[in-house]
C-alpha cells in the first residue's frame, strides 16, 4: 500500500476530499515522525509502537573495494507490532518454518581444480 492508496482509503470512509485526506495522513505522519525525532515512544494499541533504538558505533566494510569504513553511532526508528496484530496477521498461529538442508561436506583432498564439486 503506498501512501496515496492510504489517502483513498481515508476519503472513501466518509464525506472527504482527497485533499481532505491527504491533510490527514501528512499530519499523521508529520506527528510520527515529529515525536521519534524528540526521543518520545508512539504507543498505538491494537496496533504497535513507535520508537528509536541507539545504534552502536562500527567498523563496516565497503562492498566495492573490501575498505574497513568506521560507521558512526546513530538512532534509526523501530516499530514493535501489537500481539493482535501478529494475531491478525497469522490468524491460525505461527508458521512454522521448515529446517535449513544440511550441506555436504567435501573432500578438499579429492578437489578437482577442473570440476567444483556440486553443492
Amino acid at each position: 500500500m503506498t501512501k496515496a492508496d492510504l489517502v483513498d482509503k481515508v476519503t472513501s470512509l466518509g464525506d472527504l476530499t482527497r485533499r481532505d485526506g491527504e491533510v490527514i495522513v501528512d499530519t499523521l505522519f508529520d506527528a510520527v515522525i515529529g515525536a521519534l525525532k524528540t526521543g518520545d515512544k508512539i504507543e498505538i494499541r491494537g496496533f504497535g509502537s513507535f520508537r528509536t533504538r541507539q545504534r552502536n558505533a562500527r567498523t563496516g566494510r565497503n562492498p566495492k573495494t573490501g575498505a574497513k569504513v568506521d560507521v558512526p553511532a546513530k538512532r534509526v526508528p523501530f516499530f514493535k507490532p501489537s500481539k493482535e496484530l501478529r494475531d491478525s496477521v497469522n490468524p491460525n498461529g505461527a508458521v512454522k518454518s521448515r529446517p535449513a538442508a544440511a550441506k555436504k561436506a567435501v573432500d578438499k583432498e579429492h578437489i578437482d581444480p577442473h570440476h567444483p564439486p556440486a553443492m
